[in-house]
């Protein structure tokens, strides 16, 4: 006969239990708060909206020594129209059923009448403030549909560095000494994954035609972002690994980036994740994002491991209870009921030959 786990012992079992039990919830709480920290990896969520579609965020991004063009883009969106209508899905003139967007980064020397400085340059198209929606402190975004290219965005860095201040819309200033107007002023993301990942210094946001202009034959899209109805799972990520025009980019899946099955597919890139064999130099956002997912791969494992003991102790007290119960079921409950169950035969029998005697009372 097993011994019994004396009565100290067994409470110090219990708290522990109940000790990694909280830890556990409390890693899968803070996996699903970082695993929703970025809203640039929402875009797919944020263009459904109260639609009964659903869509999928992707985005390629391009190994350093090789570039595309804006043809390549308008090619893109030619083919994505042609892709969802061989799928007979409608698309009219504004559909609303994919949205992308593009970018590429540089530095550029900025001017005012109160100071000069190098800044990063973060060169945009399409539809890129839908994809990262910054906080604005004043002004407007730049968008594809202003008439003028001639519009920037500053941070606030920037913004105090050629103004001293962030009130600045309409304001003129200098990119390699070509004038623009300042648009508005951006605060950079709060988030700690994003404040680490961002390491350029002061910087702005301008227009791709506008960048491309100032760096003519050198400039090229680094970054292209696409948001894409999704009738079945892998339709947009199928139709991107076709029509991308550079065949060795890197094509990541935002808006399932954080499920359990992919989060568990980068144990296979253990160790070699950080190695990049073809040149890719990330922008900030992916490496934020790539921050979150380590952190959601970490505390996942946290979780599962802290939860083992609690799981295993509650099983041993359900089988205990079960048990104890059946021992009771088959001890108390289950002779009484023969009994019963006998007697209850005995009592008719007994009627019978009453009756068929004629004994039965009247």
């Amino acid at each position: 006969m097993k011994k019994r786990p004396n009565k100290k012992k067994r409470i110090f079992i219990a708290i522990l239990s109940v000790v990694l039990a909280l830890i556990s919830i409390a890693s899968f709480t803070g996996m699903g708060i970082i695993s929703n920290l970025l809203d640039s990896q929402k875009q797919a969520e944020r263009w459904a909206g109260d639609s009964k579609e659903n869509f999928a965020q992707l985005t390629c991004y391009l190994p350093a020594d090789e570039k595309i063009k804006l043809s390549d883009v308008y090619s893109i969106r030619t083919n994505a129209v042609t892709r969802m209508k061989e799928a007979a899905i409608e698309v009219d003139n504004e559909s609303t059923l994919f949205v992308d967007a593009w970018s590429t980064t540089g530095k550029a020397t900025v001017s005012s009448g109160l100071g000069k400085g190098d800044v990063s340059v973060i060169a945009v198209g399409g539809n890129f403030f839908d994809f990262h929606p910054i906080r604005l402190i004043s002004g407007n975004y730049i968008s594809e549909k202003d008439l003028m290219k001639d519009r920037v965005l500053l941070d606030e860095d920037t913004a105090w560095l050629l103004f001293g201040g962030t009130d600045l819309q309409g304001l003129e200033m200098r990119i390699n000494g070509i004038p623009f107007v300042v648009s508005g002023v951006i605060e950079r993301e709060q988030d700690f994954a994003s404040k680490k990942a961002y390491t350029s210094g002061m910087g702005i946001y301008m227009s791709y035609d506008a960048y491309s202009l100032l760096y003519e034959g050198t400039a090229g899209i680094s970054c292209y972002e696409l948001c894409m109805v999704e009738p079945v799972d892998g339709f947009t990520h199928s139709f991107l690994t076709e029509k991308f025009p550079v065949k060795n980019a890197d094509i990541v899946d935002n808006s399932g980036r954080y499920e359990f099955g992919r989060l568990f597919k980068l144990l296979r890139q253990f160790g070699t994740r950080s190695m990049q064999t073809m040149g890719m130099v990330y922008p900030y956002w992916e490496n934020a994002a790539r921050c979150t997912e380590d952190w959601c791969l970490l505390l996942i494992f946290v979780g599962l491991f802290t939860a083992v003991m609690p799981v295993t102790v509650l099983i041993i007290i359900t089988v205990h209870y079960f048990k104890r119960g059946k021992d009771k079921l088959t001890e108390d409950l289950i002779p009484v009921a023969k009994d019963n169950v006998e007697e209850a035969i005995r009592v008719r029998q007994r009627r019978r030959w009453e009756k068929k005697h004629g004994m039965h009372e009247k």
